[in-house]
């Protein structure tokens, strides 16, 4: 799968000690799929050469507005008409600045502003000293070119350069990355809230051991991936998982099922979509022991009682918002066996609009998938791909079947 296939990213460097990610950046937006041409300013030159990053992008890098190689002697104007998007990574405090003013007293400068404004989209990868970054003339300028137009990507926080520590930091290449695929992806939930449960819960029996189950919670960060590329606002809950939290999204970390109820409850009063993709324990042991259990040489192995968790999907399906049909719940359900049927079932008895099945021990840990999607007009299968991009077909179908209930007249 590669999300930027087809497309040709301009990518400006002007001038900061961050021009050593761009040439990681270069290369990671080649291996997504894009072409790149690689525009830098005098100052990029100071921290990187044009030598290397040609050699990334496999393309002659330009520099100057008075470049000969164009026929036309306009690479200002030949460069950004074929671009589907410019990138400026690393975007300097004085660069935004020129942006800002129109500024246009070298090649890159030149062309952002040359751009056809309605077609060809900036974006902007800020990089610079936590003073700077502060400073309100930078937030002005930052604001205003936002209302411009333009896209800016954020900063990152830590140690800089300077031996200083704070905001300001242009973002990592795997960060910007997801960005620029971001950016591309359909927006069909802009401005919707959604909430999603992921992973397993973890039922304790002591303060060493407890019992839980395989999921990854993948599919659940996967979908967080793709509603936030759609353009919602997400929180995920998560059960105890490896994972990275997806860009721009926020994360809420749970170890029960009791837990996750709560932190769940705590947030549906916002949310427009609910998307319950954890695989919440049925039980939980009925005693738990503030000491390990120990042996006692005896052979015989402790008696456990369970008693049954709440029911997560249930109680959020049976609240008044989602009865009044203002919030929309998303069952998944993990099976061994007769999927459809187990699916079909759930579906009616949680009385939710759409259920998703899945083969558990197909999928548990791994990064792909396939799925069944169970709603009152029937079954659809959905054949195995990557696990985000059954995420992104998904939150496409959440879209489209919220939407066409948003048009259907009231009796």
């Amino acid at each position: 799968m590669n999300d930027l296939a087809g497309k040709h990213i301009v990518l400006g460097l002007s001038g900061g000690i961050a021009c050593y990610k761009s040439a990681e950046l270069c290369r990671a937006l080649i291996k997504e799929g894009a072409t790149v041409q690689v525009v830098m300013t005098d100052a990029a030159e100071q921290f990187i050469t044009a030598v290397t990053m040609q050699a990334l992008s496999g393309r002659p890098v330009y520099t100057s507005q008075w470049d000969a190689r164009e026929p036309n002697n306009m690479p200002h104007i030949n460069l950004s008409r074929g671009a589907d998007a410019i990138l400026v990574a690393p975007c300097s405090a004085d660069f935004m600045a020129k942006l800002l003013h129109g500024g246009a007293d070298e090649l890159l400068s030149l062309m952002c502003l040359a751009r056809p404004i309605d077609k060809v989209p900036l974006l902007l990868a800020p990089a610079m000293n936590r003073e700077m970054w502060a400073h309100p003339a930078t937030q002005r300028n930052m604001a205003q070119l936002g209302a411009d137009g333009a896209h800016i990507l954020g900063v990152g926080s830590g140690f800089q350069a300077c031996g200083e520590t704070g905001d300001g930091r242009m973002l990592e290449p795997a960060e910007l990355l997801q960005d620029v695929v971001a950016f591309f992806q359909p927006k069909v939930l802009a401005g919707k809230r959604v909430l999603i449960t992921a992973g397993p819960t973890f039922e304790a029996m002591d303060p060493i051991r407890g019992i839980t189950n395989h999921s990854s919670g993948k599919m659940g960060f996967a979908i967080a991936r793709a509603a936030r590329e759609a353009g919602a606002d997400v929180t995920l809950v998560a059960g105890p998982v490896a994972l990275a939290t997806p860009r721009g999204v926020a994360r809420v970390d749970v170890q029960s099922a009791r837990q996750m109820l709560d932190a769940t409850l705590a947030e549906t009063p916002r949310a427009d979509v609910f998307v319950a993709t954890a695989a919440v324990a049925d039980w939980r042991p009925a005693n738990t022991s503030d000491e390990k259990i120990k042996k006692d040489g005896s052979g015989a192995a402790p008696t456990v009682r369970f008693t049954e968790n709440p029911d997560i999907l249930l109680t959020v399906a049976q609240g008044e918002r989602a009865r009044k049909g203002a919030l929309f719940c998303v069952g998944f359900a993990a099976e061994s066996h007769d999927l459809v049927a187990h699916a079909q079932a759930k579906r009616a008895r949680k009385g939710i609009p759409l259920l998703v099945g899945n083969i558990g021990p197909l999928t548990f840990g791994l990064d792909d998938n396939q799925l069944l999607l169970v709603d009152e007009h029937g079954v659809r299968e959905l054949p195995r791909a990557s696990k985000l991009v059954l995420a992104r077909t998904l939150v496409a179908e959440i879209a489209r079947r919220m939407f066409a209930d948003s048009r259907t007249p009231s009796p």
